[in-house]
């Protein structure tokens, strides 16, 4: 199925996904980690967009965040990606593209379904079968909501805010949240519309955006159309 033109509407949270190519590595140790994680928080800084949540793997990443314009989402993973692919193709004598085409990024209602999108993000790790808990993975934003370390890049999403009244309490909420994990049909939705580019949340909320913009926010139905009656 053919991807949509992009869809990012300003002020409104996206799940981001990025893959290396042909699903070969982004990073092969802690250098090449720590150097991305820096390269990231200088493009959110840049660019003022909102990181809500992040993951890095050995072959990919997820990113979930809010631009202030419709231009900053991909201007801040332009610099993201051209400036790791740079340093990571001189570090490692290597030449040729390092990712797998444009980067994905599927637009999220707020609320519920961004609380889901940023589980679906720091729960990655667990889910791959590269951590035990969460926790224990460093290359993500989940010790900063957990309270096990600061990320001076994250920037609380709302409905974060909505899991308490105290840190203590949110942390608390977090970490059950984490350990349960996602329903198994909303993890489906969610894998669904990041890799079509799909945004992601109610119908009248798909309905409200798609009465603004010209092309469809939703894939169409499939088989052919209904004949109507003579």
């Amino acid at each position: 199925m053919a991807r949509l033109p992009r869809i990012v509407v300003a002020g409104h949270a996206h799940h981001v996904l990025q893959r290396g190519h042909d699903g070969g590595p982004i990073v092969r140790d802690d250098e090449d980690r720590r150097h991305w994680l820096d390269l990231l928080r200088d493009a959110v800084a840049t660019q003022r967009v909102a990181l809500h949540a992040w993951v890095l793997l050995d072959d990919h990443f997820h990113l979930v965040a809010t631009p202030p314009d419709g231009e900053a989402l991909s201007r801040m993973m332009q610099s993201l990606t051209r400036r790791h692919a740079a340093a990571f193709n001189r570090r490692h004598a290597r030449r040729g593209t390092l990712w797998e085409g444009r980067f994905r990024a599927s637009l999220v209602q707020p609320g519920a379904w961004l609380a889901d999108a940023l589980l679906y993000v720091e729960q990655h790790p667990v889910r791959a079968g590269l951590a035990d808990d969460t926790a224990l993975w460093p290359w993500s934003s989940a010790p900063h909501h957990l309270g096990l370390a600061r990320d001076p890049a994250v920037a609380e999403a709302a409905a974060w805010w909505a899991l308490g009244n105290t840190p203590f309490e949110r942390e608390a909420a977090w970490r059950h949240r984490l350990a349960d994990g996602l329903e198994a049909r909303r993890l489906e939705r969610i894998t669904a519309a990041t890799r079509r580019g799909w945004p992601i949340g109610e119908p009248g909320f798909l309905a409200g955006l798609q009465a603004g913009m010209p092309q469809r926010l939703a894939p169409r139905p499939r088989g052919r159309p209904p004949r109507s009656a003579p």
